[in-house]
């Protein structure tokens, strides 16, 4: 029987109807539910989210010291802060080297260390998972590097390294240009395993255990071809959360700096971009000056947003 006959014989889908639109009427009949339900939500979010984001980029081309009504200046700020500012591209260097390392590394970190947690025992797994996402959520917990990293002889490190012959005399490591941005890349890494590593964490527990044995049938042969094969694929979801907010977070670091290098530091050694912000908006009240950062930091972080899930779609289409 030819191709043709067959193509006859098989009975057709039937046509999808062809979308009407509904009247007004019936159509908030339908949904006004759902959009009571989420009302609060969307209040709260324009509220304090999108209003001031805006108010951001309205104030940035204004002359605003919390006085005074603003006062129009058009491009003034942007070209000052791109051409005439120093001070600025010291922290757009240091926060991109913050962003381009504790960024991937704490990622990468969060990532291993929920897969090697997962694989405890449950009151274990609780413990450390507790004992890793802690520091994050503890107000001023990196004060106790204060005390490891201090620059005179009780300091941790140092007493170590003299006792030890390494070094005659204490190392100034909070103040010193040559060893601040390592201190902090440390301390901030520390304080890095938050929600992203809690996503991670939920993430691994909901992996259907048949996927590995049917994955064994496949042929694969250790832990780290069902790593790549079947672990990362089912928690794409939670792996794009986590990169956003780790990137993210890396990009808004000023905590860490301001309170164990000091503010400012050392030749702006430690200065971020946040820093920046708060220099010029808590510190100086230039408002419309500060607002402009603070668009410029909102777009490097929305674009670098966008780069993140623009690489996991080419990697996994389907998330």
């Amino acid at each position: 029987m030819s191709s043709e006959v067959q193509a006859a014989k098989t009975p057709m889908a039937p046509e999808a109807p062809a979308y009407k639109r509904l009247p007004f009427k019936v159509y908030w009949q339908r949904t006004r539910l759902s959009y009571f339900m989420v009302a609060p939500f969307m209040l709260l979010f324009t509220t304090f989210t999108v209003l001031p984001v805006l108010a951001s980029i309205v104030l940035s081309f204004t002359n605003f010291n919390m006085l005074e009504w603003p006062n129009w200046v058009g491009w003034s700020n942007y070209i000052t802060m791109f051409v005439k500012d120093d001070v600025f591209w010291i922290a757009v260097r240091n926060t991109l080297v913050f962003a381009f390392l504790t960024g991937p590394l704490s990622y990468v970190l969060a990532l291993m260390l929920a897969w090697f947690i997962n694989e405890l025992p449950k009151k274990l797994r609780a413990f450390m998972t507790l004992c890793i996402y802690a520091p994050s959520i503890t107000g001023g917990a990196y004060f106790i590097w204060t005390y490891i990293f201090s620059g005179d002889a009780y300091g941790l490190i140092n007493g170590w390294l003299m006792s030890w012959g390494l070094i005659q005399e204490p190392i100034l490591w909070l103040t010193d240009e040559k060893y601040m941005m390592t201190v902090l890349i440390i301390v901030q890494l520390w304080m890095s395993m938050g929600a992203g590593f809690l996503a991670l964490i939920a993430g691994l527990r909901n992996v259907d255990h048949e996927l590995y044995e049917a994955a064994a049938i496949d042929g694969t042969k250790n832990r780290w071809q069902e790593l790549w094969y079947v672990t990362l694929p089912s928690i794409a979801p939670q792996m794009i959360f986590a990169a956003v907010l780790q990137i993210a977070s890396s990009f808004a670091v000023a905590d860490v700096s301001m309170n164990l290098a000091g503010f400012p530091s050392t030749n702006y050694a430690g200065h971020t971009i946040v820093l920046h912000m708060y220099d010029y908006g808590s510190v100086r009240y230039e408002m419309g000056y500060a607002a402009a950062i603070a668009v410029v930091l909102f777009a490097a972080m929305a674009l670098t947003n966008s780069l993140i899930r623009f690489v996991f779609k080419k990697v996994d289409p389907d998330n």
